[in-house]
């Protein structure tokens, strides 16, 4: 037994809780046979200001495995609809993630405790609820790597295997991701609430996260409509970011878009090796509505649906609802082209935002597609180039198919740096900085899984969590990390794990 008592009722309990019923179902986890201790994040438990000892020892894993709730706490799993590839669904809801309590970080934020893969609710619609060691493993690496990369994202506390196989494309053993987040609420909770007329309910859901998320505009002439415009703000931010380290989603429904402004649900997600706008990794996406390149389309056509949810709200008379909602979504291309053209100057280490740096960018862009160059180890082994010394761009022309085709853009770049009047060593901080070095590789998070899975080796998995913790520092020992895949190493489809 653990020494640290659990705490008291008030502080694990979850005010979404209290919202209208409409919006959640009371639930308990199913209890698992062996439950084991894989990981557990100590950092994030300080962040979180969770006792020392609270999750240690059988009581802890217990918790962890949902064999032993949080005193106090009632878990519950969300309602909510969503649009799923475009289409239209009505009721979806938590079916393997159930909310178990809230916690309180040291900046007195709230956040949400979420075992995932803890058993069936009653949004499971026939499935187990549970789910395999591999997507608990790969959210686990990736949702940490992003925040590692400055990305919002929801965070990883605890990996626990259940003792149970669970079978998917192969037969795996269970596992179950607690992770953590400022909320759970996605564009389609609001679509569940308005599908159904229930105004007040919808009204409830909003002035619940302008309370939890946006305080700053509570007292705005029209909190609702400052609610859209934060939403539409943090979306634009989000995926500009995404686009910036080469990250695809893979599944962009608009149940797995959280209005918290946070990256959610990491099923078939995956980072670009060689830079294909048109990549496509998840299995599921037949026709690449949710390819790389189609990100900010997909954004704001989620935010379209999320605003229409809210037209009630916005004004009493439809055609204003209408008119201001359009306006708001008016402002959503221009902050996510803007977020992405400075973050590629920075990239770029480019100290001025002009006409021709936005040029050297896309040029660079349309070289890397052209000649298949990695889109991670281009951007940082461009961060290393001195600018009288291109003797030295051995590193990054081997990136490209045909050298010649780098040369004839770094000759336009340093004369941009030169007319800057650049500083070298400024420029290349700066640039490392911003320019990752490792990312979690997709052939790397699976020998990682086939480690597990296969061996009850958990090095390669420790390794990748070490490398992708400091993703802009360099690491001798682990250097191979950084380096694409070999041919045979490859992987081009990434499975959701449901």
């Amino acid at each position: 037994m653990s020494d640290t008592p659990i705490r008291p009722q008030s502080d694990f309990e979850s005010r979404y809780a209290k919202l209208p019923d409409e919006c959640f179902a009371w639930v308990v986890p199913t209890p698992v046979a062996n439950p084991h201790l894989l990981r557990f994040n100590v950092e994030l438990a300080r962040d979180l200001n969770l006792p020392p000892g609270l999750f240690e020892g059988p009581d802890g894993v217990a918790t962890l495995a949902g064999n032993r709730p949080l005193k106090g706490a009632a878990p519950i799993a969300m309602a909510y609809a969503g649009h799923q590839f475009g289409n239209w669904v009505p009721s979806l809801g938590d079916g393997r993630a159930i909310q178990i309590g809230e916690a309180v970080d040291r900046n007195g934020v709230p956040r949400g405790i979420q075992l995932k893969g803890a058993g069936p609710t009653p949004f499971s619609r026939n499935g187990d609820g549970r789910a395999a060691i591999g997507p608990v493993l790969r959210e686990y690496v990736l949702s940490e790597a992003m925040f590692a990369l400055g990305i919002p994202t929801t965070r990883a506390l605890a990996m626990v295997t259940t003792g149970e196989t669970v079978y998917r494309e192969r037969p795996e053993p269970g596992a179950i991701l607690t992770r953590v987040a400022a909320g759970y609420v996605r564009v389609g909770t609001f679509e569940y609430l308005a599908a159904r007329g229930m105004k007040d309910e919808t009204r409830s859901l909003a002035d619940y996260v302008i309370e939890h998320r946006y305080p700053e505009i509570a007292q705005s002439e029209n909190p609702y409509r400052g609610l859209l415009e934060s939403v539409i703000d943090v979306q634009a931010d989000l995926i500009a970011r995404w686009m910036l380290v080469g990250f695809i989603h893979g599944v962009m429904n608009t149940d797995n878009m959280s209005i918290m402004g946070e990256t959610i649900d990491y099923g078939p997600c995956a980072f670009l090796d060689a830079y294909d706008p048109a990549k496509v990794f998840s299995s599921i996406d037949r026709n690449g509505r949710y390819a790389y390149s189609q990100q900010p389309t997909i954004g704001l056509w989620n935010l379209t649906r999320f605003a229409e949810t809210l037209l009630p709200l916005l004004a009493t008379d439809e055609e204003a609802a209408v008119e201001s909602a359009k306006e708001a979504l008016a402002g959503y291309g221009g902050r996510l082209q803007s977020i992405y053209g400075e973050g590629l100057r920075r990239k770029l280490g480019l100290a001025q935002s002009t006409e021709a740096s936005r040029e050297l960018a896309s040029g660079l862009l349309d070289a890397m597609a052209d000649q298949g160059a990695d889109f991670t180890l281009t951007f940082r082994r461009l961060s290393d180039l001195r600018l009288e010394n291109p003797e030295g761009d051995h590193s990054v022309r081997a990136l490209f198919e045909d050298p010649d085709v780098f040369d004839r853009w770094a000759e336009g770049w340093r004369a941009r740096l030169r007319a800057e009047g650049t500083d070298d060593a400024a420029r290349i901080e700066g640039m490392r900085s911003v320019n990752p070095l490792f990312i979690p590789r997709n052939h790397r998070v699976q020998q990682a899984i086939d480690a597990l899975v296969e061996n009850a080796d958990s090095g390669p998995f420790e390794d990748l969590l070490a490398v992708t913790a400091r993703p802009f520092e360099e690491d001798p020992d682990r250097a191979h990390y950084a380096a694409p895949p070999e041919p045979h190493e490859v992987v081009r489809r990434t499975f959701c794990g449901t």
